[in-house]
């Protein structure tokens, strides 16, 4: 569940986490391109780490599942808190873990006015906005067909990218996987059967939340790929930026709670420190030490998780287009993300040899 910063939430979005996919959401995307130069210094480092580079499944399997828990998460503390409220809480508790760990490693916010301003923009795009959405959605859809919505990111952006990214051509392949994940959308949502049992608003927010992270995503390459600070730094900067504006907007909206039910405030503070703060730092991690392209896997185990979830501890009713629709949803989300294999070139013709 997608907050990406850099030059990629998350994401994930997922959920997505500050300065982690543009999964995500995207907030994955952003995350994956602002550890390139991590990377670069982690790849040496790896032959001779072999019991700690073994342990990244572990840490992979704990982000898919903090992610992928997200949507239950959110489901919970609605039902205590108003949905901006909810979403406070979320960027709040993120931006302390982040903060917190910026302070024990003795790194600095960003100071340029011109990177502040840039970064408000993806608050916004990243966290604030769609965060906002899907709390909302959850209180009409239910957090399995939430997680399912969140899939659909890479989706939005790829179809964004090719207006918005004159270096992102698209392929056959891409496009269709485009086409087959937007298939998968209409069979999750039985379009068949006139949409019957969906609430339409709800899922309407649900995708928006999605397509805000692609627009994120595509905002933050065009406009921080080159600055020059950590992905620490900047995504501290960017929830707290988040945390200011939905401080600002949510007593306009909202009545200040009368009661803090235990279960629902627990529940939006493992959204915030486990689900924002604390799966941005794995998520970091990982893309330094086995690549985005991994890492970025962790996107097509979020909506499963979330699945499950769902229906096992909120005893959510899941017929079988939603699952099926899910799969489809992937398959395209994971054509949409392929690559050409860079072509060899033809062997040199030894023409001495020949003669």
């Amino acid at each position: 569940m997608s907050t990406a910063t850099g030059a990629p939430s998350a994401s994930a979005d997922t959920t997505n986490p500050p300065a982690a996919t543009a999964c995500a959401a995207a907030d994955k995307h952003a995350a994956t391109t602002a550890a390139a130069p991590l990377r670069a210094t982690t790849a040496t480092a790896a032959p001779t780490a072999g019991g700690r580079a073994r342990g990244w499944q572990l840490r992979f399997a704990v982000l898919s599942l903090v992610w992928g828990f997200s949507f239950l998460f959110i489901k919970v503390g609605t039902q205590g808190f108003a949905p901006l409220q909810v979403t406070l809480g979320r960027v709040g508790f993120g931006a302390l873990v982040l903060l917190a760990v910026l302070a024990v490693k003795r790194e600095r916010l960003p100071r340029s006015a011109r990177t502040w301003a840039h970064l408000t923009v993806a608050a916004f795009f990243l966290n604030a906005l769609p965060f906002s959405l899907f709390a909302y959605a959850e209180l009409t859809i239910p957090s399995t067909l939430a997680g399912i919505c969140n899939a659909t990111s890479p989706l939005w952006g790829m179809a964004l990218s090719v207006v918005a990214l004159s270096e992102d051509r698209p392929t056959r392949r891409r496009v269709a996987g485009l086409g087959l994940g937007f298939l998968g959308v209409l069979t999750v949502l039985g379009a068949w059967q006139g949409f019957a049992g969906t609430d339409l608003t709800g899922t309407v927010m649900a995708l928006g939340a999605s397509l805000s992270y692609a627009v994120g995503w595509i905002y933050v390459r065009r406009t921080l790929a080159g600055v020059q600070h950590s992905h620490l730094s900047m995504s501290s900067a960017q929830l707290l930026l988040a945390t200011v504006q939905l401080a600002v907007v949510t007593p306009l909206f909202t009545t200040a709670p009368t009661g803090y039910p235990l279960i629902p405030l627990l529940a939006v503070f493992a959204l915030g420190a486990l689900g924002t703060g604390l799966a941005f730092l794995i998520q970091y991690g990982l893309v330094a030490e086995i690549g985005p392209t991994t890492a970025q896997m962790v996107t097509y185990f979020i909506p499963v998780i979330a699945t499950a979830a769902g229906v096992a501890l909120l005893h959510e009713q899941l017929s079988w287009n939603t699952p099926v629709g899910a799969l489809i949803v992937l398959a395209g989300a994971a054509l949409t993300q392929s690559r050409p294999r860079p072509s060899r070139p033809a062997p040199e013709r030894n023409d001495a040899a020949s003669a």
